[in-house]
């Protein structure tokens, strides 16, 4: 992207009117959030792209996006499962299953499907510990008592959604 789209640009429009005129950087998380719904991940072009409509220094985007895990800084699988591996889910079978989705996807943690449909991340806390473990899809689904017969379910409920 060498430049926002218009498309885009009147999305950061919306989100930038939110805040005080003179406080426009507030609207960083979601135009951030934005560009990754619309390309898949954040590119140190688009962060620049996103700091000068802001008005805000490159290395300032780049702190945020860098700072949060639902920022992606390069393309990932069409489907981001972020297991969590603090402590409570640990407790509660957070790494099992986190290795048993690496194991049933044949990716090491953190890596990709060779056909590009799934990104198996643990991440730290989201706050939902009675629940766990929990993982979350793409950064804004939910998903908690994950035994194994129902990460398989789910594996195979994203997989018939392409």
């Amino acid at each position: 992207m060498t430049a926002l789209p218009d498309a885009t640009r009147l999305r950061f429009d919306q989100e930038v009117v939110k805040y005080p005129a003179d406080q426009a950087q507030s609207a960083v998380m979601a135009c951030l959030a934005i560009v990754q719904q619309e390309q898949g991940f954040v590119s140190a072009e688009s962060e620049k792209l996103i700091a000068a409509y802001l008005g805000m220094p490159p290395i300032a985007v780049h702190e945020v996006t860098t700072f949060y895990n639902m920022y992606n800084q390069e393309p990932l699988g069409r489907f981001k499962l972020n297991v969590c591996t603090n402590l409570p889910c640990q407790l509660r079978d957070g790494q099992e299953a986190l290795n048993h989705l690496c194991g049933s996807l044949g990716v090491e943690e953190g890596g990709t499907t060779a056909d590009g449909l799934f990104t198996v991340q643990k991440s730290e806390c989201l706050g939902a510990c009675a629940d766990a473990p929990v993982l979350l899809v793409n950064d804004r689904q939910m998903v908690s008592f994950m035994s194994h017969a129902r990460l398989d379910e789910l594996v195979a409920t994203l997989k018939a959604a392409t």
